[in-house]
């Protein structure tokens, strides 16, 4: 069993920056590939971005490349989402999650565990 928590969420001007934290419970937390996902009002959730366990491969939406890094460390049962760069447009819910599966966190099908979610808010 694995436990998410958000944090970092916030409200931001266009340009800003934020930092998302995710901690997770258990001693497992380094065995699990792990992912971001984000839902805006009236839309579905998607994929933002994913780690693998060892940290060594990552994965980003198109939108995000370049602008968000996923990182992670299990030392700290802790994943991490920095986003520089923001826009209104990335004003969401986000969500991180928990996969044991072989393939990477990018598909919502593949999450054991999510978090309750961390609000951010770009103003233009």
């Amino acid at each position: 069993q694995v436990q998410l928590v958000e944090s970092g969420g916030g409200l931001v001007q266009a340009g800003g920056s934020l930092r998302l934290s995710c901690a997770a419970s258990g001693r497992t937390f380094s065995t699990y590939n792990m992912g971001w996902f984000r839902q805006a009002p009236g839309k579905e959730r998607e994929f933002v971005a994913a780690i693998t366990w060892p940290g060594n491969s990552r994965y980003y939406e198109d939108s995000v490349q370049g602008r968000f890094t996923i990182s992670r460390d299990n030392a700290k049962n802790t994943l991490y989402l920095q986003m520089n760069s923001l826009k209104p447009e990335d004003t969401a819910i986000y969500y991180c999650a928990a996969s044991r599966t072989v393939a990477p966190m990018t598909q919502e099908l593949r999450a054991d565990y999510w978090g309750q979610g961390t609000q951010v808010t770009v103003s233009s």
